[in-house]
Formats: structure tokens, sequence, C-alpha cells
């Protein structure tokens, strides 16, 4: 079965965002939709062997209001899951 972000919630600037299927090592990265741009500064790793949870972002002051959505990469650098689109206001 495919990896899935399921739900995203955004309280104080920090992105919780569940997920399934995602494997120790995985990297979760936020994209600005508009351009396509990953934005390596909230780059976070699954580091739990449970492929059930979640992670969480800490959002830098330098985000700036938008749409947004959350990639996941495998271990090996490939794209293994994306999230729902959202706004960051």
């Amino acid at each position: 079965m495919k990896p899935v972000i399921s739900s995203i919630e955004i309280e104080n600037r920090v992105i919780v965002a569940k997920y399934q299927r995602l494997m120790v090592g995985a990297k979760v990265v936020l994209v600005e939709k508009a351009s396509d741009r990953q934005l390596p500064e909230t780059t976070t790793t699954v580091a739990s062997r449970v492929p059930v949870g979640a992670v969480r972002i800490r959002l830098p002051e330098a985000i700036k209001p938008g749409t947004y959505f959350l990639r996941a990469f495998n271990g090996h650098g490939e794209d293994a899951a994306r999230s729902a689109d959202f706004e960051i206001g």
C-alpha cells in the first residue's frame, strides 16, 4: 500500500502532520504550491519504526502566507507521499 500524509493541523506556527505507511528515515518537507519550491529549512525525518504516526515542523518566520503542501521522500530519495494543499496565513 502507498504511504499517505492523512491530516494537517497548524497551531502557533507548528505543523503537525499525521502519516501512515511512512518508514523510518523518510523525509518530509514543506513545499510552496505556486512555485513547487521545497523549503529545506522545514525538512524533518521520520524517526519512529512504527509506520503510523505524526511529524512536527516548526515554521520559520520567513515563511510567507500562501498555499503549501507536504511532500515525503523515502529513504532512497524517491517521492513517497503528498498531502492535500493547505493555507498558511
